[in-house]
């Protein structure tokens, strides 16, 4: 892995239609790449509404196959065509009936290199994901990349600290949060958490949210989108909490190994006294 890591994130707000919601990430990640950066992630289910504000099978027909769906080939050749490493999260059919909120990760070079589907789904108003999601079943893959071993917990996961540990067991170095999440009900929570999470397990944050409010509901989405570093600190400024914008930071993976020799938390982990932990 390079010393530094051009890192991208990128908040949008709902155009009204698929089509250019695609258009709009493309042209982001276009900006990006032109910036330097070398991976790049988008928000949760980038191409749609947050359409889990109402309970309605309209919205199965967001779903895509991945990696045969459209979407997921268009970002193969766009990660080639740039030479980035792209977090691509979208609303997954595996078969007729079976549907997943899914990140498929794809190197620099084009390749398809796997998903991460999500573990946790809540239910509650104005989240009503599990009328729309299976939970996951792939646990928490770590992913070979051009910029080093990178993972991926959506959203909702976030609020649960052991995901969070499997990814740095795993090894990974940068872990991306991709998100849809409303004013009203977290944003106390979210320079917290991740935060917290990077540093207790000493690796970079980078946690992406949307913006406005969409068509379906009164959620406001509040961006914040932002970068940190293993010691809990924020990587420049937080993105704007009403507009759509393209977050790159340096990532300097030296941290990593400082911060790990300071605290040594791998180290001194027992997990022969966590068996309660993972009891029903």
């Amino acid at each position: 892995m390079a010393q530094i890591v051009r890192a991208g994130l990128i908040q949008q707000r709902w155009t009204g239609d698929k089509e250019s919601m695609i258009r709009n990430a493309v042209d982001a990640i276009a900006t990006a790449a032109s910036q330097g950066a070398q991976v790049v992630c988008l928000q949760e289910l980038f191409y749609g509404p947050y359409f889990c504000q109402v309970q309605d099978t309209d919205y199965y027909s967001y779903t895509e196959q991945i990696p045969d769906g459209p979407t997921t080939q268009l970002m193969c050749e766009v990660a080639r065509q740039h030479g980035v490493v792209l977090v691509v999260p979208m609303y997954e059919q595996e078969q007729p009936g079976v549907y997943y909120n899914t990140a498929a990760v794809i190197d620099a070079d084009g390749r398809y290199l796997g998903k991460h589907r999500k573990n946790h789904i809540p239910q509650v108003k104005g989240f009503w994901e599990k009328f729309y999601f299976r939970p996951g079943n792939m646990g928490y893959p770590v992913f070979d990349t051009a910029v080093g071993r990178i993972g991926v917990y959506i959203c909702y996961e976030r609020h649960f600290p052991e995901g969070w540990r499997a990814l740095g067991l795993a090894g990974a170095k940068i872990v991306f949060n991709p998100s849809a999440t409303s004013r009203g009900l977290s944003e106390y929570l979210w320079r917290l958490e991740q935060p917290a999470a990077a540093v207790a397990n000493e690796y970079f944050v980078g946690t992406i949210n949307r913006v406005g409010v969409e068509p379906l509901g009164e959620n406001e989405f509040y961006g914040q989108t932002y970068f940190a570093d293993p010691r809990g600190q924020l990587i420049g400024e937080a993105a704007s909490d009403t507009e759509e914008e393209i977050v790159v930071r340096d990532l300097d993976m030296g941290l990593l190994e400082e911060v790990r020799d300071l605290w040594a938390f791998y180290r001194d982990r027992r997990p022969d006294s966590y068996d309660s932990l993972v009891k029903p």
